[in-house]
């Protein structure tokens, strides 16, 4: 049997109060307390969140959960349903001698648009090398809005895959 143990301090029941406003900082003629005797704890925030696996872990990608995408000299729409989604891969390109070479992902509600990355190589006419820019960023999309995807030329590719990791409710969506 374990022995109990008042303890009377006037900042850590300030603390409590500050803390949990809700139970009135323990009320009047309450107590702090500790005791010897050990009481287990069980952690149960992922379960009563609607997933049992860590948020780094919900973020991964799987056969069964990704769209694939290779975007190169068009748009493309790459995402038109209402939710989270995780957005990876890279941008792989030349230089032209020419010209600026740009790809772009763009969001839309059909009349505005915004866009939320550009890769840009710009024109270079003395060498031409292949530039490699990966990217990984998380998207919200209401109902009625997409995410599109452009390059301006052939030898300017956007490849990767988009996952949906929530629904538009927040409810996690494992891969």
């Amino acid at each position: 049997m374990g022995q109990e143990f008042f303890i009377k301090s006037d900042g850590l029941e300030s603390k409590v109060r500050e803390l949990l406003p809700s139970q009135g900082g323990l009320g009047q003629n309450f107590d702090l307390s500790a005791s010897t005797q050990i009481v287990p704890i069980v952690d149960l925030t992922e379960s009563a969140e609607g997933s049992n696996l860590r948020s780094d872990l919900q973020r991964s990608l799987s056969l069964g959960s990704v769209t694939s995408f290779q975007v190169g000299n068009t748009t493309t729409t790459l995402i038109n349903n209402t939710g989270y989604f995780r957005v990876v891969g890279n941008m792989n390109g030349f230089a032209s001698s020419t010209t600026d070479r740009n790809a772009n992902f763009v969001l839309t509600d059909g009349v505005t648009s915004k866009t939320l990355q550009t890769f840009t190589i710009a024109q270079n006419t003395s060498t031409q090398p292949n530039i490699i820019m990966p990217f990984d960023f998380m998207v919200f999309l209401e109902a009625g809005h997409s995410m599109t995807a452009t390059t301006t030329a052939v030898q300017l590719q956007l490849s990767g895959s988009t996952r949906q990791v929530a629904t538009i409710l927040g409810e996690l969506v494992d891969p």
